[in-house]
């Protein structure tokens, strides 16, 4: 299978004597490091900013309150190098920082001191160094007949290019004439201006002109044939063709550029879209069925839609992997350093029109497993001696088939009942478990949401606490049931706290609830057991008595103070009396500076910006949310943050999160375990999870939307024929109180070639990985560290597989393999992302709670969180379900007279030109021009019109598909809040320092470039 990669170059052209052994990302950490006294006594104050937190947090597992648990940390310090590895030496993915290379600098991606982004080894200015880089890059022309354009800035010779060979014959190059140049206009902030583009030249013995026809060249598809060439695919054999571009001044026998005032820019449309990799994907895979049955095959992009049938291999919507082929050696790895990874979303949501999970009862017997390994029946065991015996696919172990599962096996060994049981079958099922998988061997009873409302003075009176109690009412008779249920089994308390605790009987027999107040906080205790959880339908009077009466009770108060810890112990202490597992909802607003246990000070110092102290504003003591969140983090529970909470503004998005999150199908007391087949092992897991040892995985509660990264390491070669099996089982307690095993399983292939290894990458699992890997580390390192990190391994994995399979070419021409040539632009957006990019202006707050959530995020939330969705809707075609194809996320997509949606899970933008036609702003705002467009409101007017009713469905569908309720912020051009907006249009420079696509790409090539010479 032939591979398209992509091509551009550096000023410098340069042998190619090999990269040597890189030191490499990968094996078990070489110490275990406790988590220590966090903090700095010194910190400033500064005053707590008001906000509305709401905590979900589940409790059932053991997870801890309080101090976190000792972790095994998986950074420790090892040298980078570029030559063959030292023996013995145990390298490591995040590492202290990197010695002095000999090769030169290395490029911190964001960095904010006065010195230019990345430093040259020669003294020219910032501008003048781009130039020089980008002098000579130029990347295959990517989207109908582009080509790259020009642009210059002065004082810097063109780069000389001799006479390169001609391309192999299978291969299209392409080169670009010295065309005539332009200075940029000043006001341009990325030094990047649009250009009527160079005609493309064909290459065929030196001449411009026509080139043949090619039977070997396929249009790249997706495609509409124009004028000039096209980036073509090569069909080589085993090393993988890499589309190529040689550079200005370099065609054979041509001149080359003269030296003078003028510098080559890359065109923005010369390089890789993520775009137009999503509109591909969703070209040929959308809408079609995509069946599991093939080890190792990759499924559709996240962004397509398409139905999967499960037919023997989890669902890519429950497991998706880095890649899809893991190397089978370990050396292979440390060579390629792609991360081996999978994310597990084991309760993720299927969609109506596929089916859902069976469920296998075995009765008193329980699930099928493996004598020695424990894993469970699935479709790899091999039934063997006519069905009496089956080998383990995990661990070839043979094991006796119970008499009551025996089957008869047909002509091709397989059983007779193949497609009559989900655990042969299929590569996703239930088991009812049996009463050896409960806690104390008893039957579990029904979960428990506990609500836990803070009722001091700002809660009081912003009306909040009025919102949460008239919305409980309506609220409760939604609790999540199982389908053949009539009511649901959860029962229900409701606790209200200041500085101390009311609890509240609301059992059935009662006129009036009563209240109960515990004022001994350094020691809580329930005061009642009968009566504080009951079923909502029985005490339905009760409840609502209560709810009605809370905001009057309370109306008067003055108490300004709150307490935290303490009501976590409270709601905790209910489920243990209660014996079952449970959610606590806590409404929280302010710091609780109240004496008690886990009162907190504020600590949020600017001054520790850039630091390497900035590390310990993300430990647990101030910062409300690094503190607060980490019950959430350590439970499986989930953190919404309002920001100066408004009623008017911000109740929409209060209550559509609370009604998802009480409505959410959620498994209670879970205890996951991945396993593996031989040669390689889970070493890393990365969520919402809690761990007490190496191999378990607790989650007080996980639901649909959690997803746990799992990282694999060789620890010993892979077999190609059997491949890479890994099973994920997780043992969890259902909304009715059942105990249940659900059980995932996928195989992947295994490779001696690094070419399979490449072909076979998922970008969007990659950036899943390295950014929960990231957001780890900077617990334990500098930010500037943890950056530098990832840029350089991401120069590694491309570097390497420009070394070992694209096809030869000139050193200075950047190759990007198929599967991974939007990685540059992700990794990009990552190293921008605010947790990543320390500035006094982000509140520390924000950043430990965008860390936060992204631990427990699947790929595609991820996916979309680090580039946003940019869609036109002025060009909406309202005869259509269609939505308007989505653009790249950069200003030069915009356009004065057209308005825009810009979404990122988290929030929601419509930016509004100047120039936005007025029949378009009466249709949106019924009002009739731009200047009335009013910016505070934070939802659309409904009105009877269609392109009104169609942009409402474009956000309705939008929204449907993710976590979290996205705030509408209104936003025109020209205005103060366009700052805001800016900061998603990721392909940009940053306002923060950090750099555009185009700029990162010439870092990275540059960083290849030094790998390879």
């Amino acid at each position: 299978m032939s591979q398209q990669g992509y091509v551009a170059a550096p000023p410098y052209s340069q042998s190619q004597p090999g990269i040597g052994g890189f030191s490499a990302g990968f094996g078990p950490p070489n110490s275990s490091l406790h988590y220590g006294h966090y903090g700095d006594p010194n910190s400033s104050y500064s005053a707590p900013q008001p906000g509305v937190s709401k905590t979900t947090v589940p409790f059932g597992s053991s997870a801890p309150v309080g101090s976190p648990p000792p972790g095994t940390h998986q950074f420790s310090q090892t040298n980078f190098q570029n030559g063959p590895s030292i023996p013995g030496q145990q390298p490591h993915r995040f590492q202290g920082p990197p010695p002095p290379s000999n090769t030169g600098p290395s490029y911190p991606p964001c960095s904010h001191q006065s010195q230019p982004t990345y430093p040259n080894t020669a003294s020219t200015s910032p501008t003048a160094q781009l130039a020089n880089q980008l002098n000579s890059m130029q990347i295959n022309s990517y989207g109908p007949g582009t080509t790259p354009s020009s642009c210059m800035s002065s004082g810097h010779p063109a780069s000389f290019h001799g006479p390169q060979p001609p391309p192999p014959p299978a291969q299209q190059q392409m080169a670009l004439p010295p065309g005539s140049q332009v200075p940029p206009p000043a006001n341009n902030v990325n030094g990047l201006c649009a250009q009527p583009s160079l005609p493309p030249m064909a290459r065929q013995d030196g001449i411009p002109g026509p080139a043949p026809p090619s039977p070997n060249l396929q249009q790249l598809s997706g495609q509409p044939p124009g004028p000039g060439y096209h980036p073509q695919q090569a069909n080589y054999g085993p090393p993988m063709a890499g589309s190529q571009l040689s550079y200005p001044g370099a065609f054979p026998g041509g001149l080359a550029q003269l030296p003078g005032p003028q510098q080559k820019k890359l065109d923005p449309d010369s390089i890789p879209s993520p775009i137009q990799v999503i509109e591909n994907d969703k070209a040929s895979r959308g809408g079609q069925i995509y069946a599991t049955n093939t080890r190792g095959q990759v499924p559709p992009l996240v962004t397509t839609d398409c139905i999967i049938q499960d037919q023997g291999h989890a669902s890519p919507r429950y497991i998706r992997c880095t890649t899809y082929c893991f190397p089978s050696s370990s050396d292979m790895a440390k060579q390629a350093r792609i991360p081996l990874a999978a994310v597990i979303q084991p309760f993720a949501i299927v969609p109506p029109n596929e089916t859902p999970l069976y469920v296998v009862n075995h009765g008193e017997t329980g699930p099928i497993r493996c004598n020695r390994c424990k894993a469970y029946m699935c479709p790899f065991m091999q039934f063997i001696e006519g069905g009496r015996r089956y080998q383990c696919g995990f661990c070839n172990c043979i094991n006796d088939v119970p008499p009551f599962f025996f089957q008869h096996l047909d002509h091709i060994g397989r059983r007779v009942d193949h497609y009559e049981r989900p655990e042969l079958s299929l590569g996703s099922y239930e088991y009812v478990a049996t009463l050896d998988y409960c806690r104390n061997n008893k039957p579990p009873k029904p979960p428990a949401y506990i609500f836990m409302i803070d009722v001091s003075y700002r809660n009081i009176n912003s009306g909040l606490v009025k919102l949460i109690c008239d919305e409980l009412k309506t609220l409760l008779d939604k609790l999540p049931r199982e389908e053949q249920e009539e009511s649901s089994a959860i029962r229900v308390g409701f606790v209200t706290y200041n500085k101390v605790l009311h609890f509240f009987n609301v059992k059935s027999s009662l006129a009036q609830p009563q209240m109960m107040v515990v004022s001994d906080v350094g020691e809580v205790f329930v005061p009642l057991l009968d009566g504080f959880l009951v079923n909502f339908q029985e005490s339905r009077s009760v409840v609502i008595n209560l709810l009605d009466q809370i905001p009057e009770m309370f109306a008067d108060t003055n108490e300004g103070e709150t307490i935290f810890a303490p009501v976590i112990q409270a709601g905790m202490e209910a489920l243990k009396a209660a014996e079952c597992a449970g959610k606590l909802f806590i409404f929280h607003s302010s710091l609780p500076t109240a004496e008690a246990p886990g009162k907190l000070r504020n600590r949020d110092d600017k001054k520790l910006l850039n630091t390497d102290k900035e590390k310990t504003l993300f430990q647990p003591q101030y910062v409300d949310v690094a503190s607060m969140g980490l019950v959430t983090m350590y439970t499986g529970g989930t953190l919404y943050k309002y920001n100066n909470f408004q009623l008017d503004a911000d109740s929409p998005q209060f209550l559509s999160d609370l009604r998802k999150d009480i409505e959410k199908k959620t498994g209670f007391d879970a205890i996951m375990r991945v396993r593996t087949s031989t040669g390689f092992r889970a070493t890393d897991f990365f969520g919402a999870i809690y761990m007490n040892n190496t191999t378990d995985v607790e989650m007080a509660a996980v639901d649909c939307d959690k997803a746990v990264t799992v990282e694999f390491k060789h620890d010993d070669k892979l077999n190609e024929d059997t491949g890479a099996l890994i099973q994920c089982a997780v043992l969890y307690t259902s909304i009715s109180g059942q105990r249940r095993l659900r059980i995932h399983n996928i195989g992947l292939n295994c490779s001696s070639q690094l070419a399979d290894v490449y072909k076979t990458c998922e970008t969007d699992a990659l950036i899943n990985f390295f950014a929960k890997s990231a957001f780890k580390a900077i617990l334990s390192q500098p930010l500037k560290t943890v950056r530098e990190i990832l840029v350089n391994q991401t120069a590694h994995m491309l570097a390497c597989y420009r070394k070992n399979c694209a096809s030869p070419s000139a050193v200075s021409q950047l190759i990007l393999p198929d599967a991974m040539k939007v990685l540059p632009v992700y990794m990009n957006c990552l190293l921008k992302s605010c947790v990543l990019v320390g500035r006094p202006e982000i509140p520390t707050d924000e950043r430990a709670h965008h860390r936060q959530l992204v631990m427990s995020m699947g790929v595609a939330d991820t996916q979309l969180f680090f580039y946003p969705q940019l869609l036109p809707i002025h060009s909406l075609d309202l005869k259509s379900d269609a939505v308007p194809a989505a653009v790249r996320c950069s200003e030069e997509r915009l356009s004065e007279g057209g308005a825009f949606l810009l979404a990122n899970g988290l929030t929601m933008f419509l930016w509004l030109g100047v120039s936005t036609p007025p029949e378009l702003i009466q249709g949106i705002f019924n009002v009739p021009s731009f200047a009335h467009i009013s910016t505070e409101a934070t939802s659309l007017p409904v009105l009877d019109n269609p392109f009104s009713k169609k942009l409402k469905s474009i956000l309705e569908h939008i929204q449907s598909q993710k976590p979290y309720t996205m705030k509408l912020i209104i936003v025109k051009q020209r205005e103060q809040p366009e700052m805001l907006f800016r900061q998603f249009l990721v392909e940009d420079k940053s306002i923060y320092g950090g750099a555009s696509y185009v700029d990162f790409l010439c870092c990275v090539h540059k960083e290849i470039c030094q790998l390879l010479s």
